[in-house]
């Protein structure tokens, strides 16, 4: 055991014994807990027109704005950011969009919780820095709004645990916004499953390989700061689509896992370098970066692998892997173009388009024209957020629930555990209380389909 390995207190542990703790603590409370209400299936009262508030709207939070004026019966009623610049920069989209002005929160690190306590907001949509997201859904749940938080929806065993006793007990949703599970292979791909084609999945693959400029400055630097501990961080764009695909918390469980990183090659030195020329970067010389590349592999209670990988930093072209392997054929997104194979060669184009046309799910042949035209990650983000309103309006369940957030949000805590104890294995909590044997699948029939596009805003 690499003992002597420190995090930094802003990642969640300040100290493997802390992260030792946790595990322990984490393995107590699933044997004693009980589940207190079943959010996996729950169709919460239908809301007509869903009234959202927005907290953390400087980057990511800023697009999500743009892409909600597109949903008619989405009303965008708070802007929340702790920079007042942002809040009015945002404010003006509404103007141009052509919706009334929103309330603004800003100038105060807690503002937010003003917004949470407001009577007129049914949502809340986090897309601040990752050490807010677990504190700002837990507060927002509690004060009667249901919640949907950006990637990684929490960073550590301790902040799961927080969302799901919370989500159960205020029966309020919490999506995790993990915009890759509609992205449209990955749905096509998941209607294919459940249709048989690729026979009984027997493994699965995902990552996050994306060449990133860790050092950019800007002044809190708090995605760098993130990166002082070693194992998988940012797991959920390869882990949530295949944890579908697999009925994952609907059937089948994640049990351990392994996982090894390399060493840094370069995080370490590149801080050096800058530190020389910018006294700006010297507090980050000397840090314990993670390593380049991280290798997790998961083994599911029907006996099913997961190989789900990370970097960040080495000059690689962007991967998410998305293999899906079974007893019939496979699929594999990457790299691109998306194939399909039955053997040993890849099916042709012309059959691929075949397959395109006979499984592409109703949810993508519904919205994914008009999602690609308002954009966002080639439209995957749009169909998110436009299936998630719909849900609501709707009184359907929602996708992705607070278990699914947890589950895959946990994978970064013992990634690292594993990482620091020899790539010993290490159990996964069961967040669902025993409730993944009965869970029914993610539902992929477009009940509902009520909800408008105004497509004077992107046309």
């Amino acid at each position: 055991m690499c003992s002597g390995l420190l995090f930094s207190s802003v990642t969640g542990y300040g100290s493997v014994e802390e992260l030792n703790d946790a595990v322990i603590n984490t393995q107590k409370k699933e044997k004693e807990r009980k589940q207190v209400f079943n959010m996996c299936g729950y169709a919460a009262p239908a809301i007509p027109v869903v009234r959202i508030g927005y907290v953390g709207i400087g980057s990511r939070g800023s697009s999500a704005v743009v892409r909600m004026t597109n949903i008619k019966e989405a009303e965008i009623k708070a802007l929340c950011d702790i920079r007042e610049e942002a809040v009015k920069s945002n404010q003006a989209t509404l103007q141009k969009a052509g919706r009334p002005a929103a309330r603004e929160y800003y100038g105060d690190e807690l503002i937010w919780q003003k917004m949470c306590e407001s009577d007129d907001i049914d949502l809340i949509y986090i897309a601040t820095s990752w050490k807010w997201h677990t504190p700002i859904a837990v507060y927002a749940m509690e004060h009667g709004k249901h919640v949907a938080v950006e990637v990684p929806a929490a960073r550590n065993l301790e902040e799961c645990w927080q969302l799901v006793e919370t989500s159960e007990r205020t029966q309020k949703h919490c999506m995790q916004l993990e915009n890759c599970c509609y992205d449209f292979f990955e749905m096509l791909t998941l209607n294919m499953v459940r249709e048989g084609v690729f026979g009984e999945l027997v493994h699965a693959e995902g990552a996050y390989i994306h060449y990133r400029e860790n050092f950019k400055k800007n002044p809190t630097m708090w995605r760098l700061r993130e990166n002082f501990k070693s194992g998988n961080l940012y797991p959920t764009h390869g882990l949530g689509p295949v944890c579908q695909a697999l009925n994952v918390n609907r059937g089948d469980r994640l049990m351990y896992m392994s996982s090894m990183s390399s060493d840094d090659f370069q995080m370490a030195e590149q801080a050096k370098e800058l530190a020389a020329k910018d006294p700006f970067y010297q507090e980050f010389v000397g840090k314990p970066f993670r390593g380049n590349m991280n290798t997790s592999i998961i083994r599911t209670f029907k006996g099913k692998t997961i190989m789900i990988q990370h970097d960040v930093t080495s000059p690689r072209v962007y991967d998410r892997k998305h293999l899906l392997s079974g007893t019939k054929g496979m699929a594999q997104k990457y790299p691109l173009p998306p194939k399909i194979a039955f053997g040993h060669e890849w099916i042709s184009d012309e059959e691929m388009k075949q397959f395109e046309d006979k499984y592409t799910p109703e949810l993508i042949r519904h919205i994914g024209k008009t999602a690609k035209a308002v954009g966002g990650h080639g439209g995957m983000d749009f169909t998110m957020d436009w299936r998630m309103i719909d849900c609501l309006r709707n009184g359907l369940p929602l996708d992705i629930n607070v278990y699914d957030a947890a589950l895959w949000s946990s994978l970064t805590p013992l990634s690292c555990w594993s990482v620091t104890h020899n790539s010993n294995s290490i159990r996964f909590p069961d967040f669902t209380g025993g409730s993944w044997k009965t869970n029914q699948p993610v539902d992929l029939e477009l009940k509902g389909a009520t909800t408008s596009i105004i497509k004077s805003s992107f046309e």
